[in-house]
């Protein structure tokens, strides 16, 4: 593991902070270029936006493809907090991200918890590298205490 990547990761958990602070659920993203220069930061954004597309992964690669204004994000690497889902993960290959550095497994949801590595496929026309388990129990305890908080009844 790189001393980056959990700097990076780092930066991610503040971003998923921010999602719990709006009631979404905690996942935050970073896209980082090859220079280690952050092109985007982003988070959930589900229920304030009523869009099912709002996972963090997507709102954050939609802000660097309009930083650079170009669709591919060759040679970056996207750090999310929470194992990316299969819509992500699709998002992620048609955009180009070279690596991806997750904290939690998602065994719920998660494509490579879920044995739905699309990353692993090999009809596919671009590979990702892929880093789990980053500051995991960090991202983990950020979304159980959500959750519990959630089901307590406790407003964020």
């Amino acid at each position: 593991m790189f001393f980056e990547d959990e700097w990076f990761m780092k930066m991610a958990l503040e971003q998923a902070e921010h999602a719990s602070n709006q009631s979404e659920v905690p996942v935050g993203a970073v896209i980082v270029d090859q220079a280690g220069i952050v092109l985007a930061k982003g988070h959930n954004l589900k229920e304030q936006t009523n869009n099912p597309c709002g996972h963090a992964e997507i709102v954050t690669i939609m802000k660097a493809c309009e930083q650079l204004e170009d669709w591919r994000l060759e040679n970056t690497t996207l750090y999310v907090t929470l194992e990316p889902c299969a819509m992500c993960a699709g998002a992620i290959i048609h955009s180009r991200i070279g690596r991806v550095v997750f904290g939690a497994y998602d065994h719920k949801g998660g494509v490579l918890s879920c044995s739905m590595n699309l990353f692993g496929n090999q009809k596919l026309n671009h590979k990702v590298e892929i880093v789990g388990g980053v500051l995991h129990f960090e991202c983990a305890k950020q979304l159980s205490v959500f959750f519990k908080q959630r089901r307590s009844g406790h407003k964020q």
